[in-house]
Parts: structure tokens; sequence; C-alpha cells
């Protein structure tokens, strides 16, 4: 009997409507569009804006989107599981509120929370309940409303993150595609590096935090710079190694889009040329658990059946890894133009 593994069959992405410029957050704090573009490859970002707009709305619309886009009924959804930080609250999760919002009935759903890693934590734990043949159907989600815990006077870190979802369905294939490897690690130590002082049991709100500003992300940017490089190079070169691939044999390195010179950096590293390096940090900035899906949903007509990709991903707390799979589609033929 063939072996069964977790294919992506589709691939959904939403970003909201607002675009923040770099011309714009000059405006805001102490920068300009060449110091922005020249240090980290960002033109503008997505940011949500309006009352009661969470998480969930984006994860609702990524949803609705790759359902339609795969011809899916909402009633033959098993599972949702959702990689996110800035969930709408801390509980209930994410998960369920969007699938109540998307119309899906009768799937579980539930939360990840490991940074800018989550989506890819995500994807294996949605390919393991395909594997063991307990699922046929589990969309797996990475998306992040980072507006709502960036401090916009604080420009080491206002003009790297943006706001964005993308959304994969997997399915069972036997076909010899599929998610084929992955390996993943975490360092605790990198805490200090990356992180939210206030918020959580260990430092719950009051009034002073929030006085404070310790609700917002604080980022020391040289030594998560060098342990992301690091992190995510030596993964990939493992995960590989592995699987007796070179960099001939991999079509596409699908990394975090956190840094211009992150994503250069390990490319160099790797020895992957970067015609083979998903890139698409000028338009969204970092959004977190939503930059890896986001990627796929922009290159996804350039991919074929059969091709080998390697995604990876390095997060704060520190959180890394990366999973190499061959994709299970072609692109769908284009449209004819309207007459």
């Amino acid at each position: 009997m063939s072996q069964i593994r977790a294919a992506i069959t589709g691939v959904q992405g939403y970003v909201p409507d607002y675009v923040l410029t770099n011309d714009e957050l000059a405006t805001i704090v102490d920068t300009s569009d060449e110091w922005i573009t020249t240090r980290t490859g960002i033109r503008e970002r997505r940011i949500l804006k309006g009352d009661n707009m969470g998480t969930s709305f984006m994860v609702a619309e990524a949803l609705r989107g790759l359902m339609k886009k795969t011809d899916t009924d909402p009633d033959d959804v098993e599972l949702v599981i959702c990689a996110t930080v800035t969930g709408d609250s801390i509980f209930p999760d994410t998960a369920n509120v969007a699938c109540y919002k998307a119309g899906i009935n009768n799937a579980f759903g539930f939360d990840v929370s490991a940074a800018c890693s989550g989506f890819l934590y995500a994807l294996t734990v949605g390919a393991k309940f395909i594997e063991a043949g307990q699922h046929k159907k589990v969309i797996v989600v990475g998306a992040d409303k980072m507006s709502s815990i960036i401090d916009y006077t604080d420009r080491t870190t206002c003009v790297i993150f943006g706001d964005g979802c993308g959304a994969v369905m997997l399915e069972p294939t036997t076909d010899g595609t599929g998610f084929m490897d992955y390996r993943h690690y975490g360092d605790g130590s990198g805490e200090e590096h990356l992180y939210l002082v206030a918020g959580g049991s260990r430092r719950p709100a009051t009034v002073d935090t929030v006085m404070a500003r310790e609700h917002f992300v604080r980022q020391n940017g040289r030594p998560v710079f060098k342990a992301a490089v690091k992190g995510m190079s030596d993964v990939v070169l493992e995960v590989m190694e592995r699987n007796g691939l070179t960099t001939d044999t991999v079509n596409w390195l699908v990394p975090h889009q956190a840094n211009i010179r992150i994503i250069q950096t390990v490319s160099k590293m790797v020895d992957f040329p970067l015609d083979k390096v998903m890139v698409n940090i000028e338009r969204y900035g970092n959004t977190t658990a939503g930059t890896l899906p986001l990627c796929l949903w922009d290159y996804e007509p350039r991919l074929r059946k059969g091709d080998n990709l390697i995604l990876t991903a390095f997060g704060g707390g520190f959180t890394w890894g990366a999973l190499y799979l061959k994709w299970s589609y072609d692109p769908a033929p284009a449209s004819p133009p309207e007459i």
C-alpha cells in the first residue's frame, strides 16, 4: 500500500486594504523610505483598520476564499489550526472564532503560538492528523495583526511589521508528493531578545504596564539577526542532507520574510541563487506567522506538481525549523478574458 502523505491542495491569502508606505511612516517617526528600504527591503505593509477588527477577521476571509477556490463544502472541513501571536483575545481561540464567522460548523480548531515559526509548526501538526488517517480535510492558517502590538513611536520595530494572513488546505495523497520531512528546534534563552514584556500570566496587564508601553514588541536586532541566519541556514542544510537534496534539485527555498538582509544571507550560506528564493517582503513587511503562506499564495502560479520546496522560519522564543515538501498540483489554467 502506498504511503499516505499530507499534501497542500490549495492556498489562499488575505491582506487588508490599507497600505502603509515608507513615506507615511516617515511622517510618524524619524526615518525615510531610503533608510527603511536599504535596511529591511520593505517598501509598504498592510494594516487592518476598523472597530472590533481582530485577527479572526483576516482568518475568516482567508478561509472563505480557500474553500471557494478549492470547491470545498464548509461542512467537510474537519480541523482548522491557526498559527498566531495576536489572537483576538487570550481565549477563546482565534481558530474557532474564525470557523464560526466562515460558516465552518463541523470542525474543531485551535491556535498555535510560536511567533514567526508558527505556521511551520502548525503545518507539521496538521500533516500528522492527515498521515494518521484521522482527517481528510485540514486547513492550516498563519495570521497576525502585528499592528496591534507595535509601538509606532519605535522606529526599530514599526517599520518592519505588517498585518496579513494565508491559509492552505491539507488533504491525503498517495502519489508521491506532499510533506516529506521536517526538523524543528527551540531555545528559550532567546526570550530576552524578542518579546512582549507584559500581558501574560507572569506580568499581567495593569495601569502601570500600559503606561510603561510594555505591551508592544521589543527586539534586540543584532542577536536576533545572527540567530536567525544561523538557525535557518543550519536547519535547511540539515533537511537537505537528510533527504539527499542539492540546490540543483530543490526548486524553491521559502524563507520567513523577516528582513531582506536575513533572506540574502541565508540564501548565500545555503548556496541558493536568489532567483530560486521566494521574496515578497517589499509588499507586506513581516507578517509573522503570515509570511510563509503569503509567499506560497503569491508564487502559486509559478509552482508545478513535483517541485521540491523547503520552507524555513525563525521566530521569537527562539523557535526555528524547516519543512521539505513536494508540491502537489499544477496551477489552474488562466481564465479567458471577458468579452
